[in-house]
């Protein structure tokens, strides 16, 4: 008998005697089966033999892992109305990241947790300053996903803000800014003047169309140094996926009575919220 026999549409049958083989199920149950696993574990398991290899191409086991709304992200990401062969395509390309806004914005399904992330660069963020090289240093680094950082020597006047707007599938997301006090590559062996972040702390500010405000404070002297940390500025809901939700975000400290530096901004991040911390990596 077929797991979850009683499953509407399976194509599976109790009939007949005797244990079946792996081999010898029907492909609709093993891709139902398979629907309730990861895909790094649906790729092992289509090497079993022919009949989970195919099963593993179903289109209605690729459809479940799918967004609702992935018709729409499709044409964001080309414009257009591309056509895909199978659903494993649409998957496949979804997953792969996608850059947008003069190469500042990126989007992506993610393949370990589901759901779609986005991280924006520096770059699409306005920060007070950054350009004037008194201040702002501007260094290429592989420890951003996007190849380059805003390192801030000392300013008055911290002031960073940056918006998004995109068509989220439903679901809760949190969002961060990727921060680290040092330079990249610096492990402390060079002497740096990381100042000024125990006097006033950072507030950062997140709202979106479809959520309340949120807003945190924080002491940024507190936080490890030449470590990059990621940031919790808070969680926005998504409930209507074919609207564009729009978000506003902000950190700063604009306390002019003393002066802080040795900063490194990189991005600001959005995940689905899993209610368990990410592993978050670069």
């Amino acid at each position: 008998m077929c797991m979850g026999s009683g499953y509407s549409g399976m194509g599976c049958s109790s009939e007949g005697e005797g244990e079946k083989g792996l081999g010898e199920l029907p492909e609709s149950c093993i891709a139902w089966v398979l629907s309730y696993l990861k895909t790094s574990e649906i790729c092992r398991l289509a090497r079993v033999n022919t009949t989970f290899y195919r099963a593993s191409l179903s289109d209605s086991l690729w459809e479940s892992k799918l967004p609702e709304n992935h018709e729409i992200l499709l044409r964001k990401v080309f414009g257009g109305d591309p056509s895909f062969s199978t659903k494993k395509d649409i998957y496949a390309t979804l997953s792969t990241p996608f850059r947008f806004a003069s190469h500042t914005k990126e989007v992506w399904l993610d393949k370990r947790r589901g759901g779609i992330c986005a991280a924006i660069s520096w770059k699409a963020l306005k920060i007070t300053g950054v350009d004037d090289r008194r201040y702002w240093t501007h260094i290429s680094t592989n420890e951003s996903r996007f190849g380059t950082i805003a390192y801030l020597h000392q300013t008055w006047w911290l002031e960073i803000g940056g918006s998004l707007e995109f068509e989220f599938p439903v679901g809760i997301y949190s969002l961060f800014f990727r921060l680290r006090l040092g330079r990249p590559s610096n492990s402390g062996r060079v002497p740096e003047k990381i100042h000024g972040w125990d006097v006033k702390p950072i507030t950062f500010q997140l709202e979106s169309s479809s959520s309340r405000h949120t807003k945190s404070e924080l002491f940024f002297n507190q936080q490890p140094k030449f470590e990059w940390l990621y940031h919790h500025v808070g969680d926005f809901s998504v409930e209507d996926s074919k609207i564009p939700t729009s978000l506003s975000f902000s950190m700063t400290q604009i306390d002019c009575t003393h002066t802080k530096g040795g900063l490194c901004v990189d991005s600001v991040y959005v995940f689905p919220s899993t209610g368990r911390p990410y592993p978050l990596t670069s």
